[in-house]
């Protein structure tokens, strides 16, 4: 298979690693110095654009990507919400294909489906509290995580007294913290920490007066992210549509 990658930083780069190593072919790399290259004939020859970048780039990275009638994997967050119901159009009637996720982590999307089950055993007891926390990286730009919206998403959807969720105190890289939002009772609070290199550490925890119930996953590398949005790329390269972790992982 084909492979351009927009965005060569530090999971540019791991993602070209794993897709050669799986015998894949890197024929376009698009970085910050050179995306009019996304009009040339070596872009438009990939059958696949893998795009990890900025929210400030990622929706007219994906466009332009479509343009040159090339199918799309993004792993870039903080843009999808604004643009979710135009990409739905593009895909379903258009015929152009995008998958995104929030995290490309098989362990992830473990972690998701064990979150939303756990909810729903958690519906039935209200003397449980649940809150997030997540924490990554210093460059991390938007707060909290796509992923850890997905994971609200899923605990919205399977919890009847939460209804919307919220940021809460965010630490800086310098350390001071940023005060949120003090959350209602009908609200999901997230707290964000944005320290050292962390990929990303997200933690659901239920809190009763009794005890508390925790879950986290911690990922100790980029490597299981690249290689899940590898693994997206050969799904779409026979797959077209509006897709994602759910049709690559059907847990």
């Amino acid at each position: 298979m084909k492979i351009a990658l927009i965005g060569y930083g530090k999971m540019g780069k791991e993602i070209e690693r794993i897709a050669i190593e799986r015998g894949h072919q890197i024929v376009s790399i698009i970085d910050i110095n050179n995306r009019e290259d996304m009009k040339s004939e070596a872009f438009a020859s990939a059958d696949v654009a893998i795009e990890f970048t900025a929210p400030t780039v990622a929706y007219d990275n994906c466009i332009q990507a479509m343009q040159a009638g090339v199918k799309v994997v993004s792993g870039s967050t903080g843009w999808i919400h604004k643009h979710e119901e135009e990409m739905r159009r593009l895909c379903n009637e258009e015929g152009k294909t995008l998958f995104w996720s929030s995290n490309f982590s098989l362990g992830v999307a473990i972690f998701s489906a064990v979150n939303k089950y756990l909810a729903q055993i958690m519906n039935r007891f209200e003397n449980y509290d649940v809150r997030m926390e997540e924490t990554h990286h210093i460059h991390k730009l938007d707060a909290p995580s796509g992923t850890a919206i997905t994971l609200a998403e899923g605990i919205l959807k399977n919890l009847d007294r939460k209804e919307a969720w919220v940021l809460g105190d965010v630490t800086n890289p310098d350390g001071t913290v940023t005060k949120g939002a003090d959350a209602k009772p009908n609200e999901l609070s997230i707290d964000a920490i944005r320290r050292d290199e962390v990929p990303g550490i997200h933690t659901i925890s239920y809190s009763s007066a009794a005890d508390s119930i925790t879950i986290t996953h911690d990922a100790k590398n980029r490597s299981g992210f690249a290689l899940g949005a590898v693994l997206a790329a050969e799904y779409v390269h026979t797959h077209d549509g509006f897709l994602g972790m759910n049709d690559l992982f059907n847990f």
